[in-house]
């Protein structure tokens, strides 16, 4: 790759004004972003462009998220084909799976249904990666538009100050260009290469990372628990020698999350990782074991299906 890519790309708010003329950014904030997708993330997401002064133009399938969006300062259009007309260069998705992506922009009534003319599509949304490397090539092959991935991590607590970590990949001049966008939304940017798929791999990277840790901590404060070691003072002690971890540092967070919200959705995570390792003989014991001891050690019981 040409430049080193988390040195091109790593940065906070800060950088869109220390990088560009008040003329620049004037015209950097004037411009209309489609954004689908109004729930826990995306309506936060979209609030901060907003904030940043660029014109949000929402979608979202159902209407108390429409209506929550319209009282929070989004203007909401009356369609897809309204966001990728009325949006000047860009739309981002974030919207659940791979099946709402195809459907938001590829369906009869979706974002392509408007013909747009070099248009950037950004899907924030969290596929796994060859999922993502094919919506790419289906969206790149319907018509002039280009398509990044964004996989973002920090949750909608995140999302709510923004600070969301966001793994980007795709062409590296169309990531580049929707950095105004990633530095409204978050406070670090990270470029994985030209393929979609990249920046859904980084995230699963992270995600198993973090359940193996998760386990990891549980695991101590358990075996503390048996010698009637108080709790905190363990914490204290990760978080000043080499048991260290943001688990550690956020335990109070993340010892709350619940089977049917945050551990659910990063079991799915996990189980993604797991699949992909089998799919390219990629051996992964910790993170096969972490999928199946997650709720077990964070003392939840998973919901039955």
């Amino acid at each position: 790759m040409a430049l080193p890519e988390r040195l091109a790309f790593t940065g906070n708010h800060d950088s869109r004004d220390q990088n560009t003329t008040p003329t620049e950014k004037d015209l950097i904030m004037s411009k209309r972003i489609g954004f689908v997708g109004l729930g826990t993330m995306g309506l936060p997401m979209a609030v901060n462009l907003n904030r940043a002064g660029f014109e949000v133009i929402g979608y979202d399938a159902f209407e108390g998220s429409r209506v929550k969006a319209k009282a929070a300062g989004i203007t909401i259009a009356a369609s897809l084909k309204d966001v990728a007309a009325q949006a000047e260069d860009t739309v981002i998705s974030m919207v659940r799976d791979y099946a709402q992506n195809l459907d938001v922009i590829l369906g009869e009534d979706g974002l392509l249904s408007a013909v747009p003319k070099g248009l950037t599509i950004i899907v924030m949304s969290t596929l796994d990666p060859d999922t993502m490397n094919e919506l790419g090539q289906k969206v790149e092959a319907a018509g002039d538009v280009k398509l990044i991935a964004a996989a973002v991590s920090g949750g909608a607590t995140g999302a709510q100050a923004g600070t969301l970590s966001i793994m980007a990949s795709g062409a590296q001049q169309t990531v580049a260009a929707a950095r105004p966008y990633f530095d409204a939304v978050g406070s670090n940017v990270f470029y994985y290469g030209a393929q979609p798929g990249n920046s859904q791999a980084a995230k699963l990277v992270n995600n198993l990372v973090l359940g193996i840790t998760m386990n990891a901590v549980a695991e101590g404060l358990t075996f503390g628990a048996h010698y009637s070691l108080p709790q905190d003072e363990l914490l204290n002690l990760f978080k000043a020698s080499t048991g260290d971890s943001w688990v550690a540092r956020n335990w109070d967070s993340v010892s709350e999350w619940t089977a049917d919200t945050a551990l659910a959705v990063l079991l799915k995570d996990l189980k993604a990782a797991h699949l992909k390792g089998l799919e390219h003989n990629i051996p992964m014991p910790f993170n096969a074991l972490s999928s199946t001891q997650l709720f077990h050690s964070m003392g939840k019981e998973p919901k039955a299906k």
